[in-house]
C-alpha cells in the first residue's frame, strides 16, 4: 500500500532534527519569515513544517543549498515571538521522519511533497537486548566524556521507550552530520540501536584513549621563544 503523500514547507538547517527533540530557530531571512507567517495564519495543530538537513551548501543566502538529504523530520511550531522588525524567535518540536518525493521551488520558500515514514522497532527478538546494551554503553560514553574533558557530564533519565532512546541518544552523542543523518534514516527502531551500539562503542574507545594521553604541553617539553 503506497503511503499518504503530504505537501510541506521546508526549512534546510545544517543540522538533524529527531522526533520529540525541541527545535529553537531565530528566522530573519526574509523568505522563512513569510513561511512562518504563512504557518501562524493555520490552525495551531496545522502549523508544521519540514527539516532538512543540507548535504552540500549552507543556510544563509538565496544560492546557499546546493545538496539536500532526503530523510527530514516534522517540526510543529510549539511557540512563535515576533520581533517588530519581522524576525522571529520560534519553538518548535520534533513529531514525525518523512521522505522527500518532490521538492517545488516555484514560490518563496521550498515546498516538498513527502511520505510520513513509520515508527517501528522492527521485527524479531532483538529489540529488548539491543535497547539494553545502548543503556549500558551510553553510560560508559559519558563517563569517558567525562574523564576526557574533565568535567562533569551526569546521566539523564532516560525515557523507558527503546524508540525514544534511540532518538535521544542519536541527537546528544557527539557524532558528525552524516552519521546523525544516518541514524535518522534507518529503517527501523532497532537498526537505529545496533549502529548506535557500534558508535558508541567506537567513541568510547576513542575518548578512552585521549584521556590516557600525556597533555600536549608535557609530551613536547620545555617551548624557548628565543
Amino acid at each position: 500500500m503506497r503511503a499518504v503523500s503530504h505537501r510541506l514547507p521546508l526549512f534546510p538547517l545544517g543540522t538533524v532534527l529527531f522526533p520529540g527533540l525541541v527545535l529553537p530557530l531565530h528566522v530573519f531571512e526574509q523568505r522563512y519569515r513569510t513561511m512562518v507567517a504563512d504557518l501562524l495564519a493555520l490552525p495551531e495543530e496545522e502549523r508544521r513544517f519540514g527539516v532538512l538537513t543540507i548535504r552540500q551548501g549552507r543556510e544563509v543566502g538565496a544560492d546557499g543549498v546546493s545538496a539536500l538529504y532526503d530523510v527530514g523530520c516534522v517540526a510543529h511550531v510549539r511557540r512563535a515571538d515576533p520581533y517588530d522588525d519581522g524576525r522571529y524567535d520560534l519553538v518548535s518540536t520534533g513529531t514525525a521522519r518523512f521522505a522527500l518525493r518532490e521538492l517545488d521551488e516555484s514560490g518563496p520558500y521550498l515546498v516538498g511533497e513527502v511520505d510520513l515514514l513509520p515508527d517501528q522497532m522492527g521485527p524479531g527478538p532483538e529489540g529488548p537486548l539491543l535497547d539494553a546494551a545502548v543503556r549500558t554503553a551510553f553510560a560508559a560514553y559519558l563517563g569517558a566524556l567525562s574523564r576526557a574533558s574533565g568535567e562533569d557530564v551526569p546521566v539523564p533519565d532516560l525515557p523507558d521507550s527503546p524508540m525514544v532512546l534511540g532518538y535521544l541518544v542519536a541527537a546528544t552523542t557527539a557524532l558528525d552530520l552524516a552519521e546523525r543523518q544516518r541514524l535518522l534514516a534507518a529503517s527501523d527502531g532497532t537498526g537505529r540501536l545496533r549502529a548506535e551500539l557500534a558508535l558508541l562503542r567506537r567513541e568510547v574507545t576513542l575518548l578512552t584513549r585521549l584521556s590516557a594521553a600525556p597533555a600536549p604541553e608535557l609530551a613536547r617539553g620545555p617551548v624557548s621563544l628565543n
